[in-house]
């Protein structure tokens, strides 16, 4: 255990000594929010208003709070996973430099080594996560508040396992990278793409029928979901105080993807979370087999391929 703590310790410090990788985690979240005031604004409120029915009018202040919950949940839903893959990175710097050479001829075992790179990733990203979610909240209170206690805890709650299920993908993934390039290049396909296939960017109601059951097939979809539904519970329930129809309300719901359907079934609260925490065990048992595999032989197939080589001389 002391090892995997001193491990997970030099992995967080490395991060934050690097100042390029810690200011580009740090300041993402504030241009990425920055970006959604600007452009996603407007279309998140023309979503909002075209799910009311025709002549019902809507205070101000009510759309600006849906309007800022919706931006928040999208910030947090991206930041989540691209955060853990910039932070990820250090694995794949650690093999380029030789730092993972020097780590295994070290007493240390091979499966520490491993889950020193997920904790220190999961941490560092945490931090900032939970850093940008301070900030979404603040611009949520200067746009229109409408969040509960409950509400906010479980916000805490959904960015935790958010970030969980970005540091299992990202760490599944950087496990078979070699090169920088490699990692940049990941990087950057998951930066310009998740917050397409999981549903932060656009409604997923706004896509076709078929890339929207391919979308429900992604657990990142229902982290999204989550954090819409416990961003945007206040505004709801603001709706309902003002007498606003139920019908109204799931409306909006379905326009803005707090209501999922899967194949025409719609999914509860309760099993997104299912989905999301099923997703971070699967994700971490292929981590651990991949490692295992990494351990006993770089290519877990190149014993077979060895066995059909002839012999030399013969």
């Amino acid at each position: 255990m002391k090892t995997f703590l001193a491990l997970t310790k030099r992995n967080i410090k490395v991060f934050f000594k690097d100042k390029g990788m810690f200011f580009t985690s740090l300041i993402t979240p504030v241009i990425l929010l920055v970006l959604y005031v600007t452009f996603l604004a407007k279309v998140y409120r023309n979503t909002f208003v075209a799910a009311l029915p025709d002549g019902v009018s809507v205070p101000e202040k009510l759309i600006s709070g849906m309007v800022a919950g919706e931006l928040v949940s999208s910030l947090l839903a991206v930041c989540c996973v691209t955060v853990a893959f910039c932070s990820n990175t250090l694995m794949v710097n650690d093999r380029i430099t030789g730092a993972r050479k020097d780590l295994l001829v070290s007493p240390a075992k091979r499966s520490v080594i491993a889950a020193s790179y997920f904790s220190g990733t999961f941490f560092t990203t945490l931090i900032v996560t939970y850093a940008a979610t301070a900030a979404g909240l603040i611009y949520v209170a200067a746009s229109g508040w409408y969040m509960s206690f409950s509400d906010v805890a479980l916000i805490i709650v959904d960015v935790f396992l958010l970030t969980a299920f970005g540091t299992a993908l990202s760490s599944v993934v950087n496990a078979l990278l070699r090169t920088q390039g490699q990692a940049a290049g990941i990087g950057t396909i998951v930066s310009a793409g998740y917050g397409f296939i999981c549903g932060a960017y656009m409604p997923i109601s706004s896509f076709g029928k078929g890339l929207q059951n391919f979308i429900m097939l992604l657990p990142g979809t229902y982290g999204t979901s989550l954090l819409r539904n416990h961003s945007l519970n206040g505004v709801y329930g603001e709706m309902a105080k003002q007498s606003f129809p139920k019908e109204v309300i799931d409306g909006v719901k379905d326009g803005v993807d707090c209501n999922l359907y899967f194949f025409g079934d719609k999914v509860s609260v309760g099993a997104m979370y299912g989905v999301l925490i099923g997703a971070v065990v699967v994700l971490s048992a292929l981590y651990v087999l991949i490692c295992y595999f990494a351990g006993k032989n770089k290519n877990p197939f190149e014993k077979v391929k060895r066995k059909g080589l002839p012999k030399k001389g013969k």
